[in-house]
Protein backbone atom coordinates (compact mmCIF):
# COMPACT_ATOMS: atom_id res chain seq x y z
CA UNK A 1 0.00 0.00 0.00
CA UNK A 2 1.34 3.53 -0.81
CA UNK A 3 3.14 5.36 2.01
CA UNK A 4 1.04 8.53 1.70
CA UNK A 5 -2.72 8.25 1.86
CA UNK A 6 -5.61 10.62 2.44
CA UNK A 7 -9.38 10.29 2.43
CA UNK A 8 -11.52 12.33 0.06
CA UNK A 9 -14.68 11.74 2.15
CA UNK A 10 -13.13 11.34 5.58
CA UNK A 11 -16.44 12.15 7.32
CA UNK A 12 -17.62 8.61 6.48
CA UNK A 13 -15.09 7.22 8.98
CA UNK A 14 -17.06 8.73 11.85
CA UNK A 15 -19.53 5.88 11.41
CA UNK A 16 -16.91 3.27 12.42
CA UNK A 17 -17.52 3.56 16.20
CA UNK A 18 -21.27 3.39 15.57
CA UNK A 19 -20.85 0.09 13.68
CA UNK A 20 -18.77 -1.39 16.51
CA UNK A 21 -21.25 -0.27 19.18
CA UNK A 22 -24.22 -1.64 17.25
CA UNK A 23 -22.38 -4.95 16.72
CA UNK A 24 -21.76 -5.25 20.46
CA UNK A 25 -25.42 -4.54 21.19
CA UNK A 26 -26.54 -7.05 18.56
CA UNK A 27 -24.21 -9.72 19.99
CA UNK A 28 -25.55 -9.17 23.48
CA UNK A 29 -29.15 -9.43 22.32
CA UNK A 30 -28.47 -12.47 20.13
CA UNK A 31 -26.66 -14.19 22.99
CA UNK A 32 -29.88 -14.26 25.02
CA UNK A 33 -31.89 -15.89 22.24
CA UNK A 34 -31.19 -19.62 22.68
CA UNK A 35 -31.71 -21.95 19.76
CA UNK A 36 -33.03 -24.72 22.12
CA UNK A 37 -34.88 -23.97 25.34
CA UNK A 38 -34.64 -26.17 28.44
CA UNK A 39 -36.86 -26.13 31.46
CA UNK A 40 -33.81 -26.17 33.67
CA UNK A 41 -30.12 -25.43 33.24
CA UNK A 42 -29.15 -28.38 35.47
CA UNK A 43 -28.82 -30.74 32.51
CA UNK A 44 -26.09 -28.51 30.99
CA UNK A 45 -23.96 -28.30 34.09
CA UNK A 46 -20.60 -29.90 33.77
CA UNK A 47 -20.54 -29.71 29.99
CA UNK A 48 -17.34 -27.93 28.89
CA UNK A 49 -17.38 -25.49 26.00
CA UNK A 50 -15.53 -26.74 22.95
CA UNK A 51 -13.01 -24.61 21.05
CA UNK A 52 -15.43 -24.60 18.12
CA UNK A 53 -18.19 -23.20 20.33
CA UNK A 54 -15.93 -20.45 21.62
CA UNK A 55 -15.01 -19.46 18.08
CA UNK A 56 -18.64 -19.39 16.99
CA UNK A 57 -19.43 -16.88 19.71
CA UNK A 58 -16.83 -14.48 18.30
CA UNK A 59 -17.78 -14.93 14.67
CA UNK A 60 -19.42 -11.51 14.75
CA UNK A 61 -15.93 -9.94 14.87
CA UNK A 62 -15.44 -10.92 11.22
CA UNK A 63 -18.65 -9.09 10.31
CA UNK A 64 -17.46 -5.98 12.14
CA UNK A 65 -14.04 -6.10 10.45
CA UNK A 66 -15.69 -6.52 7.05
CA UNK A 67 -18.05 -3.58 7.60
CA UNK A 68 -15.24 -1.31 8.83
CA UNK A 69 -13.08 -2.18 5.79
CA UNK A 70 -15.99 -1.46 3.44
CA UNK A 71 -16.57 1.82 5.30
CA UNK A 72 -12.93 2.78 4.73
CA UNK A 73 -13.36 2.10 1.01
CA UNK A 74 -16.43 4.38 0.95
CA UNK A 75 -14.29 7.17 2.44
CA UNK A 76 -12.37 7.20 -0.88
CA UNK A 77 -8.76 6.64 0.18
CA UNK A 78 -6.35 8.24 -2.29
CA UNK A 79 -2.63 8.55 -2.82
CA UNK A 80 -1.28 11.80 -4.37
CA UNK A 81 1.07 11.38 -7.31
CA UNK A 82 4.20 13.10 -6.00
CA UNK A 83 5.68 13.73 -9.44
CA UNK A 84 2.84 16.10 -10.34
CA UNK A 85 3.97 19.73 -10.61
CA UNK A 86 1.75 22.78 -11.02
CA UNK A 87 2.93 25.94 -12.74
CA UNK A 88 0.83 28.80 -11.41
CA UNK A 89 0.71 32.55 -11.82
CA UNK A 90 1.00 34.62 -8.65
CA UNK A 91 1.75 38.21 -7.65
CA UNK A 92 0.84 40.58 -4.83
CA UNK A 93 -1.68 43.28 -5.75
CA UNK A 94 -3.03 46.14 -3.66
CA UNK A 95 -6.08 48.01 -4.94
CA UNK A 96 -6.18 51.66 -3.86
CA UNK A 97 -9.59 53.29 -4.39
CA UNK A 98 -10.66 56.90 -3.97
CA UNK A 99 -13.77 57.25 -1.75
CA UNK A 100 -13.96 61.05 -1.63
CA UNK A 101 -17.39 62.66 -2.11
CA UNK A 102 -16.62 63.45 -5.76
CA UNK A 103 -17.07 59.71 -6.39
CA UNK A 104 -20.81 60.32 -5.91
CA UNK A 105 -20.97 61.82 -9.41
CA UNK A 106 -23.28 59.70 -11.57
CA UNK A 107 -21.62 59.74 -14.97
CA UNK A 108 -21.30 55.94 -15.32
CA UNK A 109 -23.94 53.35 -16.20
CA UNK A 110 -24.51 49.97 -14.54
CA UNK A 111 -27.25 47.54 -15.53
CA UNK A 112 -28.85 50.11 -17.78
CA UNK A 113 -29.15 52.63 -14.95
CA UNK A 114 -27.07 55.64 -14.00
CA UNK A 115 -24.86 54.90 -10.98
CA UNK A 116 -22.25 56.78 -9.01
CA UNK A 117 -18.61 56.10 -9.74
CA UNK A 118 -17.90 54.13 -6.57
CA UNK A 119 -20.69 51.59 -7.17
CA UNK A 120 -19.43 51.00 -10.70
CA UNK A 121 -15.83 50.68 -9.49
CA UNK A 122 -16.90 48.12 -6.87
CA UNK A 123 -18.68 46.06 -9.54
CA UNK A 124 -15.69 46.15 -11.90
CA UNK A 125 -13.19 45.40 -9.11
CA UNK A 126 -15.27 42.37 -8.10
CA UNK A 127 -14.92 40.92 -11.61
CA UNK A 128 -11.19 41.70 -11.56
CA UNK A 129 -10.69 39.86 -8.26
CA UNK A 130 -12.70 36.83 -9.38
CA UNK A 131 -10.61 36.69 -12.56
CA UNK A 132 -7.40 36.18 -10.61
CA UNK A 133 -6.31 32.77 -9.39
CA UNK A 134 -3.31 32.52 -7.09
CA UNK A 135 -2.54 36.18 -6.39
CA UNK A 136 -2.66 37.73 -2.97
CA UNK A 137 -4.85 40.81 -3.17
CA UNK A 138 -5.29 43.59 -0.62
CA UNK A 139 -7.30 46.80 -0.60
CA UNK A 140 -6.99 50.33 0.77
CA UNK A 141 -9.32 53.28 0.29
CA UNK A 142 -8.50 56.92 0.70
CA UNK A 143 -10.09 60.34 0.92
CA UNK A 144 -8.44 62.89 3.23
CA UNK A 145 -6.54 59.94 4.73
CA UNK A 146 -6.06 56.29 3.83
CA UNK A 147 -7.83 53.33 5.40
CA UNK A 148 -6.94 49.65 5.01
CA UNK A 149 -10.02 47.68 4.02
CA UNK A 150 -8.32 44.29 3.67
CA UNK A 151 -4.68 43.13 3.97
CA UNK A 152 -3.15 40.86 1.33
CA UNK A 153 -5.09 37.63 1.18
CA UNK A 154 -5.91 34.63 -0.99
CA UNK A 155 -9.39 34.47 0.52
CA UNK A 156 -11.24 36.31 -2.24
CA UNK A 157 -14.64 35.75 -0.61
CA UNK A 158 -13.49 37.61 2.48
CA UNK A 159 -11.92 40.32 0.32
CA UNK A 160 -15.18 40.86 -1.58
CA UNK A 161 -17.19 40.99 1.65
CA UNK A 162 -14.90 43.80 2.80
CA UNK A 163 -15.35 45.49 -0.59
CA UNK A 164 -19.14 45.48 -0.08
CA UNK A 165 -18.84 47.65 3.04
CA UNK A 166 -16.77 50.30 1.28
CA UNK A 167 -18.79 53.50 1.01
CA UNK A 168 -18.33 57.21 0.60
CA UNK A 169 -18.12 58.98 3.93
CA UNK A 170 -16.25 56.22 5.76
CA UNK A 171 -13.18 58.54 5.72
CA UNK A 172 -13.00 62.33 6.08
CA UNK A 173 -13.47 64.07 2.76
CA UNK A 174 -10.52 65.11 0.61
CA UNK A 175 -8.23 63.48 -1.94
CA UNK A 176 -4.90 62.34 -0.52
CA UNK A 177 -3.49 60.43 -3.50
CA UNK A 178 0.04 60.34 -2.10
CA UNK A 179 -1.13 59.05 1.27
CA UNK A 180 -3.32 56.44 -0.40
CA UNK A 181 -0.40 55.18 -2.47
CA UNK A 182 1.87 55.15 0.61
CA UNK A 183 -0.66 53.07 2.54
CA UNK A 184 -0.78 50.59 -0.33
CA UNK A 185 3.01 50.38 -0.37
CA UNK A 186 3.09 49.66 3.36
CA UNK A 187 0.90 46.64 2.70
CA UNK A 188 3.16 45.24 0.00
CA UNK A 189 6.71 46.40 0.78
CA UNK A 190 7.82 43.44 2.93
CA UNK A 191 6.36 40.60 0.87
CA UNK A 192 8.57 38.17 -1.04
CA UNK A 193 6.44 38.01 -4.17
CA UNK A 194 8.23 38.17 -7.53
CA UNK A 195 5.71 40.73 -8.72
CA UNK A 196 4.28 43.65 -6.72
CA UNK A 197 1.57 45.89 -8.13
CA UNK A 198 -0.60 48.76 -6.93
CA UNK A 199 -3.69 49.72 -8.93
CA UNK A 200 -4.69 53.24 -7.87
CA UNK A 201 -7.98 54.78 -8.95
CA UNK A 202 -9.02 58.38 -8.35
CA UNK A 203 -11.36 60.93 -9.88
CA UNK A 204 -9.72 64.09 -8.58
CA UNK A 205 -6.60 66.04 -7.74
CA UNK A 206 -4.35 65.63 -4.71
CA UNK A 207 -5.50 68.19 -2.13
CA UNK A 208 -4.87 66.48 1.21
CA UNK A 209 -2.26 64.44 3.06
CA UNK A 210 1.36 65.13 3.95
CA UNK A 211 2.88 62.95 1.21
CA UNK A 212 2.85 64.08 -2.41
CA UNK A 213 1.96 61.54 -5.12
CA UNK A 214 5.39 61.89 -6.75
CA UNK A 215 7.18 61.31 -3.43
CA UNK A 216 5.12 58.15 -2.95
CA UNK A 217 5.97 57.15 -6.53
CA UNK A 218 9.69 57.47 -5.73
CA UNK A 219 9.17 55.14 -2.77
CA UNK A 220 7.33 52.68 -4.99
CA UNK A 221 10.18 52.69 -7.49
CA UNK A 222 12.69 52.03 -4.69
CA UNK A 223 10.58 49.12 -3.50
CA UNK A 224 10.24 47.80 -7.08
CA UNK A 225 6.46 48.15 -6.97
CA UNK A 226 4.72 48.86 -10.27
CA UNK A 227 1.88 51.37 -10.05
CA UNK A 228 -1.02 51.50 -12.49
CA UNK A 229 -3.02 54.71 -12.17
CA UNK A 230 -6.60 55.20 -13.33
CA UNK A 231 -8.39 58.52 -13.74
CA UNK A 232 -12.14 57.90 -13.47
CA UNK A 233 -14.66 60.34 -14.87
CA UNK A 234 -16.25 61.48 -18.10
CA UNK A 235 -15.03 64.49 -20.09
CA UNK A 236 -16.38 67.97 -19.29
CA UNK A 237 -19.01 67.92 -16.55
CA UNK A 238 -20.75 65.16 -14.62
CA UNK A 239 -24.15 65.08 -12.87
CA UNK A 240 -23.67 65.36 -9.11
CA UNK A 241 -26.60 64.48 -6.79
CA UNK A 242 -27.70 67.07 -4.23
CA UNK A 243 -30.71 67.57 -2.00
CA UNK A 244 -33.26 70.08 -3.26
CA UNK A 245 -35.27 72.47 -1.10
CA UNK A 246 -38.08 69.90 -0.86
CA UNK A 247 -35.70 67.08 0.16
CA UNK A 248 -35.73 65.54 -3.28
CA UNK A 249 -32.60 64.63 -5.23
CA UNK A 250 -31.52 67.11 -7.87
CA UNK A 251 -28.46 66.99 -10.08
CA UNK A 252 -25.96 69.76 -10.55
CA UNK A 253 -23.31 69.61 -13.29
CA UNK A 254 -19.79 69.64 -11.83
CA UNK A 255 -16.57 70.08 -13.72
CA UNK A 256 -14.29 67.08 -14.04
CA UNK A 257 -10.85 67.83 -12.59
CA UNK A 258 -8.39 64.97 -12.75
CA UNK A 259 -4.68 65.60 -12.37
CA UNK A 260 -3.76 63.41 -15.32
CA UNK A 261 -0.25 64.83 -15.51
CA UNK A 262 0.60 63.69 -11.98
CA UNK A 263 -1.04 60.30 -12.46
CA UNK A 264 0.97 59.75 -15.64
CA UNK A 265 4.23 60.67 -13.91
CA UNK A 266 3.47 58.32 -11.01
CA UNK A 267 2.92 55.48 -13.47
CA UNK A 268 6.03 56.33 -15.51
CA UNK A 269 8.27 56.50 -12.45
CA UNK A 270 7.29 52.96 -11.48
CA UNK A 271 7.23 51.45 -15.00
CA UNK A 272 3.46 51.23 -14.80
CA UNK A 273 0.81 52.76 -17.02
CA UNK A 274 -1.85 55.47 -16.80
CA UNK A 275 -5.43 54.87 -17.95
CA UNK A 276 -8.44 57.14 -18.32
CA UNK A 277 -11.86 55.60 -17.72
CA UNK A 278 -14.65 57.72 -19.18
CA UNK A 279 -17.41 55.11 -18.87
CA UNK A 280 -18.16 51.72 -17.35
CA UNK A 281 -17.06 49.70 -20.36
CA UNK A 282 -13.81 51.63 -20.54
CA UNK A 283 -13.16 50.93 -16.86
CA UNK A 284 -13.76 47.21 -17.36
CA UNK A 285 -11.32 47.11 -20.28
CA UNK A 286 -8.68 48.87 -18.17
CA UNK A 287 -8.85 46.27 -15.41
CA UNK A 288 -8.88 43.51 -18.02
CA UNK A 289 -5.71 44.94 -19.58
CA UNK A 290 -4.01 45.17 -16.19
CA UNK A 291 -5.07 41.57 -15.59
CA UNK A 292 -3.35 40.51 -18.82
CA UNK A 293 -0.23 42.58 -18.18
CA UNK A 294 0.43 41.29 -14.69
CA UNK A 295 1.19 37.60 -14.96
CA UNK A 296 4.34 36.49 -13.15
CA UNK A 297 5.04 32.74 -13.31
CA UNK A 298 5.55 31.08 -9.95
CA UNK A 299 6.49 27.42 -9.61
CA UNK A 300 4.47 25.63 -7.01
CA UNK A 301 4.65 21.94 -6.29
CA UNK A 302 1.32 20.35 -5.59
CA UNK A 303 -0.90 17.40 -6.24
CA UNK A 304 -3.65 17.45 -8.85
CA UNK A 305 -3.85 13.76 -9.73
CA UNK A 306 -4.66 11.01 -7.25
CA UNK A 307 -4.60 7.23 -7.33
CA UNK A 308 -7.78 5.68 -5.95
CA UNK A 309 -7.04 3.12 -3.21
CA UNK A 310 -10.54 1.98 -2.25
CA UNK A 311 -9.88 -1.51 -3.62
CA UNK A 312 -7.23 -2.01 -0.91
CA UNK A 313 -10.08 -1.93 1.60
CA UNK A 314 -13.10 -3.08 -0.42
CA UNK A 315 -11.65 -6.40 -1.61
CA UNK A 316 -10.37 -7.53 1.84
CA UNK A 317 -13.68 -6.39 3.33
CA UNK A 318 -15.68 -8.49 0.87
CA UNK A 319 -13.38 -11.48 1.42
CA UNK A 320 -13.76 -11.28 5.21
CA UNK A 321 -17.55 -10.90 4.81
CA UNK A 322 -17.66 -13.95 2.52
CA UNK A 323 -15.62 -15.99 5.00
CA UNK A 324 -17.99 -15.00 7.81
CA UNK A 325 -21.05 -15.97 5.77
CA UNK A 326 -19.55 -19.34 4.75
CA UNK A 327 -18.47 -20.21 8.30
CA UNK A 328 -21.82 -19.13 9.75
CA UNK A 329 -23.64 -21.46 7.35
CA UNK A 330 -21.29 -24.44 7.51
CA UNK A 331 -18.84 -25.05 10.34
CA UNK A 332 -20.51 -22.72 12.83
CA UNK A 333 -24.08 -23.21 11.66
CA UNK A 334 -26.54 -22.79 14.51
CA UNK A 335 -29.57 -24.90 15.20
CA UNK A 336 -32.81 -23.31 14.10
Amino acid sequence: MPSKMLFQDAWVLYFSPIIIILAMIWRKIAGHNAGVKFSSGEVLKGIRQSFKLKLSRHLFVLRVIALVLILFSLARPQSPLEETEIIQEGIDIVLAIDVSTSMLAEDFMLGGRRQNRLEVVKDVVKDFVLGRDSDRIGMVVFAARPYTVCPLTLDYDWLLKNLERVEIGMVEDGTAIGSGLSAALNRIKDTEAKGKVVVLLTDGMNNAGKISPLMAADAARALKVKVYTIGAGTTGTAPYPMKGVLGNTVYRPVKIEIDEGTLKRVAEKTEGKYFRAKDTEGLRKIYEEIDRLEKVPVEERGYLEYKELFLYFLIPGLIVLLIEIVLANTVFRKMP
